[in-house]
């Protein structure tokens, strides 16, 4: 119950109290004036609900597309962090645990690329990149152990899918819906509301006093949630909204062993107490 209400406060914001009391000045205006008229409801559907559904979809897609491509890189470094550790006959824990320390690194970097300002992603790549050049060396180390040639190139194939699915994630991040179309969205939720004053007018005179501004009220609320649902969507890696994709790369690391049965694993320590 009270996450849906936190959700709820993401949706109903300022801007859509604010609209909604002009939405409602308007209307009594027009009813002290006499101003009415019985506008055309095509044209919302015009001008603001087919653009936000429109924006919504492609919004929503690119979140999709976002969670594809962090689960195919963690798959990818999953598989990597595995064949260090099964597919050769002599083990190394150095080699698993500098495997396991580019993994981590790599998602905290694309996380502090992803979740920061676009301005400091030129900062935060060569993190990135020099991570990959671990797990490039990494492959190097294998076939050093006699890792058979055509599972190095299996390695360096999954490496090569972790590079693309970085990249995707960041022209996510660095690319949005159209621009254009969101600001010709905006300019008629702040708009129309406020012209629809003599249609509200108009439609009260089918109603008691006390319902005269629930329409102008409503018909604010109910646009300008859709264009906060679509600004929430627009970065999935803003952690802003209920919906975001959130990279955690220390439950990643934590959950990469978690796998093996106790004696792979490691001798449990077990503390006595003396009699």
């Amino acid at each position: 119950m009270f996450g849906s209400f936190a959700g709820l406060t993401k949706v109903v914001n300022l801007k859509s109290v604010v609209i909604s009391a002009l939405a409602v000045l308007s209307t009594w205006l027009c009813l002290r004036l006499g101003i009415k008229a019985d506008f055309p409801l095509t044209l919302i559907a015009t001008a603001i609900v087919f653009p936000l559904v429109f924006s919504i979809s492609t919004a929503y897609t690119r979140r999709e597309k976002a969670l594809e491509e962090y689960g195919a890189l963690k798959a990818c470094g999953r598989s990597l962090y595995m064949a260090s550790r099964d597919w050769v006959q002599q083990t190394d824990e150095k080699r698993d645990a500098e495997v396991k320390s580019a993994l981590y690194e790599l998602l905290c970097a694309s996380r502090d690329l992803l979740t920061g300002p676009l301005r400091e992603a030129p900062r935060v790549e060569p993190r990135i990149y020099a991570a990959f050049e671990r797990l490039s060396h990494f492959v190097q180390d294998m076939r050093a152990a006699h890792l058979a040639p055509t599972e190095c190139s299996r390695l360096n194939q999954y490496i090569g899918r972790m590079i693309t699915a970085f990249e995707n994630l960041r022209n996510i991040f660095e690319y949005r819906t159209p621009r254009s179309l969101r600001a010709f969205s905006d300019f008629f939720i702040l708009l129309l509301p406020i012209l629809y004053g003599p249609y509200f007018a108009y439609q009260a005179e089918q109603f008691r006093v006390e319902y005269f501004f629930i329409m102008p009220i409503l018909f604010a609320l109910i646009l300008c949630g859709l264009a906060n649902i679509q600004d929430h969507l627009e970065n999935p890696f803003d952690q802003i909204g209920q919906d975001d994709v959130a990279i955690d790369p220390d439950r990643f690391v934590a959950s990469l062993d978690s796998g093996l049965s106790p004696k792979a694993a490691g001798p449990a320590v077990v503390e006595l107490e003396d009699d």
